[in-house]
């Protein structure tokens, strides 16, 4: 998060139009020309760099001021945080027709990095290369005393990653062989301190003395990232930065990669678990470059295994620690699919810190990579890796659902895992109630993740419990957060915590009538059988008002989209069946956050259609509960978007043309229902158990009970008179105290139209249940509730033959 200041920068520098850039750029020109370039030049640059950076729209430089930015970066003379900030500015600005950049006499090994990372910035792959082959020709140099090769090697790592086949065979054994050296026998001492050369100082200063460990112990093995002192030799840092591509560069130099060397055999025996004995008895020195260094990579990466394990006395020393961890378990990991012989010595490794790591919460982000690795190595090695899966999804998101970071890397890690799950992919469909522990407490940055992993985590054993759970995701961000704040004690908590006011909110977590509900609510498996969570929605309505709470709620109506996007492409009837009914079951118990029941209704009456239309017999076949949610007043909630749908489907599909089992006693029965809902709807005094009903509800009403009379036709008197009496209704003065004119006026318009196409039964049929060959098309059907186009065609033939048609 940025400090108000910070935000008061960026908005200044988003907002800087072109004239006040050009004045600037004309100010930086000035001081950039001076002999002296002191602070004011160095604050210019940064705010200019403040500006490029801050949107993602290129920013236009005056040309004047981006020669200047090329001659401060070329010269040898300017001081290096100028140098640093002119680079970065020429990055920012690329790619740029206006740059000139010339290496060929610049000697300075950290200038070269920096004139390197802006022509790479470019992006023009020949360029890339002629860089790639001046930065090795360095590299390659031996001299003790010559010029520093830190700088370089990151664009070294850049260059492999743009044009892989920069490198020929020799240059890539050769900087192969330079890896070996600074990864293997970098420096045990310490370096020296520079002298300031002042009146006290003296050639007989104190020689540097060992590197030790994190831990204070003097080092008695190679040196590493994680080796500590007061200050470093050269090529100490090489090493460090050597490690820190190592990962990048085998996977560009080996199998796979654009360079593998056609020589690289392997015997027979390699890539089984015996091969590893006589593997283990070959003389590195003996080994062709690429396997030295992977050698050499994998005796490293052991060696800081060891090192994580010892305590650290400073924080810093500590992260670090767990950084370089999961960074030698992915390195071991792409040694093990480079070279099958590593993996014998690498899984008893593994193991052992695999059981270290789990009795340790400060590492758990470690346990990521080695999830993988088993995942990826566990079957080749014939080792069963079910209990490093099951700590994973059992332990980890019940445990550390509230850390952002390990969320994200956590459900990374499901996505980018997923082909290597194979017979495992049960566990993580299973793990689905803990995974959205993840989502529910971090909703904003994982929705987009979680929509891309719901069609694997969905099946038909666990679909309807899914869905239970996405509906209740509000609901479960308020157990957590309430769950986490049990652990605290009253003192520690702000005076602002909700369960400060509201006590009882926390003593029902102990309390034996709800602990049942908390813990399905809480559970880290999915159980089969959902249960009922509305005595929980009343419990913790008190922090429904939480802003953590408001946040999840927004992201339900996109991940139940996801879902039904998913859900539909395997479903059967069964499953459409069960899911449509829990969609009204739902619709009248949902945890009561601000605004959140109608965006959910918004989605389920768009959903209980598309199920509807998917499996039309659903409608017959669940007849009885769609009569007892049309006999009930839950319907009418909110906007009454899902009665709408509801009475909507009924009409559409409540057909013997959709299902030969529907029967004239099934559409007697919805016609009554329905005309009882009308008739209650639409009192002037809506009743204390009905709210007022939204115009759309009316005329889906009107239209269904039309549809249904055209099929049942002895119902046509009944429905004429109901639908004159609504338009008597809508035209008169009364029902302006109930609707608006507009409302009113399409209440009366259907109720015309519907009586005028009744006129004629036989056509009335043909346009309300049209025939699946008319119907497929239905260019002339409207969403929902409007009604077809052919329908107001035949109400203006009928106004105008009026006269010829029956009383």
């Amino acid at each position: 998060m940025f400090t108000a200041a910070a935000e008061s920068l960026l908005r200044q520098a988003r907002e800087i139009q072109a004239e006040e850039l050009k004045k600037f750029c004309s100010r930086v020109c000035q001081l950039l020309q001076k002999e002296d370039l002191g602070p004011d030049a160095l604050d210019a640059l940064r705010r200019l760099f403040l500006i490029v950076s801050a949107t993602k729209y290129n920013r236009r430089l005056e040309k004047t001021c981006v020669d200047l930015l090329q001659t401060t970066l070329c010269s040898p003379s300017c001081p290096e945080p100028l140098q640093l900030l002119c680079a970065a500015v020429l990055r920012e600005m690329s790619p740029s027709d206006s740059l000139s950049l010339s290496w060929e006499h610049v000697q300075n090994t950290r200038q070269l990095g920096l004139l390197a990372s802006v022509l790479l910035a470019q992006g023009d792959q020949k360029l890339v290369r002629s860089v790639g082959q001046r930065v090795l020709k360095v590299l390659e140099s031996r001299q003790p005393e010559g010029p520093s090769l830190r700088h370089l090697l990151p664009v070294m790592s850049k260059v492999a990653s743009l044009a892989p086949d920069t490198l020929h065979e020799d240059q890539t054994s050769a900087l192969n062989k330079r890896l070996v050296d600074w990864l293997r026998y970098a420096s045990v001492q310490q370096g020296v301190a520079h002298s300031s050369g002042g009146f006290f100082s003296t050639p007989r200063a104190r020689q540097p003395g060992p590197v030790t460990e994190v831990d204070g112990a003097v080092a008695t093995d190679f040196f590493t990232v994680l080796s500590t002192g007061q200050h470093f030799t050269e090529d100490q840092w090489l090493n460090v930065q050597a490690f820190s591509m190592l990962r990048a560069w085998l996977l560009h130099s080996g199998p796979g990669g654009p360079r593998t060397p056609a020589a690289d055999d392997r015997s027979e025996l390699e890539g089984s678990t015996l091969s590893v004995l006589s593997a283990a008895s070959t003389a590195s020195h003996l080994l062709p470059p690429q396997e030295r260094l992977r050698e050499k990579a994998f005796e490293y990466c052991q060696r800081l295994i060891e090192q994580s394990n010892r305590r650290a006395l400073r924080k810093a020393d500590s992260d670090l620690q767990k950084a370089c961890l999961v960074e030698a378990v992915l390195v071991l990991d792409v040694l093990c699919r480079q070279d099958p012989s590593f993996l014998y010595r690498t899984l008893s490794c593994l193991r052992a810190l695999h059981a270290r790591l789990c009795g340790d919460p400060a590492c758990v982000r470690a346990l990521l990579p080695i999830a993988r690795f088993f995942l990826t190595h566990g079957e080749a090695a014939a080792v069963g890796a079910e209990a490093v899966y099951q700590h994973l999804f059992t332990r980890l998101p019940s445990d550390h659902f509230h850390s952002p970071m390990l969320a994200f890397e956590f459900i990374q890690f499901c996505r980018d895992s997923l082909p290597l799950f194979g017979r495992n992919l049960g566990i993580l469909r299973m793990s689905f109630p803990n995974l959205f522990k993840f989502l529910a407490w971090n909703s904003p940055p994982l929705t987009s993740e979680f929509v891309a992993l719901l069609p694997v985590l969905l099946d038909a054993g666990t679909a309807v419990e899914t869905l239970h759970l996405l509906l209740d995701l509000p609901c479960l961000t308020a157990a957590l957060d309430l769950h986490l704040r049990s652990s605290q004690a009253a003192s520690e908590r702000p005076l602002w915590d909700v369960s400060l006011r509201t006590p009882g909110c926390l003593e029902a977590l102990r309390d034996p009538q709800f602990q049942g509900l908390f813990q399905h609510l809480l559970r880290a498996k999915a159980s089969g059988t959902p249960e009922r969570l509305a005595p929980l929605h009343q419990l913790l309505q008190p922090l429904a008002s939480c802003a953590r709470v408001a946040q999840c709620a927004e992201a339900v109506p996109t991940l139940l989209q996801a879902f039904f996007s998913a859900v539909t492409q395997f479903a059967d009837g069964a499953l459409a069946s069960q899911l449509a009914l829990l969609l009204l079951e739902r619709s009248d118990s949902l945890y009561q956050v601000p605004g959140y029941e109608a965006r959910v209704h918004r989605v389920l009456s768009a959903q209980f259609l598309a199920l509807c239309k998917l499996h039309p017999s659903l409608v017959v076949e669940r007849a009885k509960e769609l009569l007892e949610f049309v006999g009930s007043a839950g319907g009418l909630r909110g906007s009454g978007r899902v009665l709408t749908s509801v009475v909507w489907a009924i009409g559409e599909y409540l057909s013997v043309s959709w299902d030969r089992r529907c029967t004239v006693e099934q559409i007697n029965k919805f016609f009554e229902a329905l005309e009882a809902l009308l008739f209650e709807v639409t009192q002037l005094r809506p009743s204390v158990t009905l709210p007022k009903c939204p115009p759309q509800v009316i005329t889906a009403l009107m239209t269904t009970l039309t549809k249904l009379a055209s099929r049942s036709q002895d119902l046509i008197p009944r429905v004429s008179l109901f639908l004159s009496k609504m338009r008597t209704l809508a035209q008169s003065t009364a029902a302006s105290s109930v609707h608006s004119e507009e409302d009113a006026g399409a209440i009366c318009t259907r109720a015309t139209e519907l009586l005028n196409l009744l006129k004629m039964p036989s056509v009335a049929q043909f346009v309300l249940t049209p025939s699946g060959e008319v119907s497929e098309p239905r260019y002339h059907r409207d969403t929902n509730t409007a009604l077809p186009l052919a329908l107001r065609t035949v109400s203006r033939l009928v106004e105008r033959e009026a006269g010829l048609l029956p009383g």
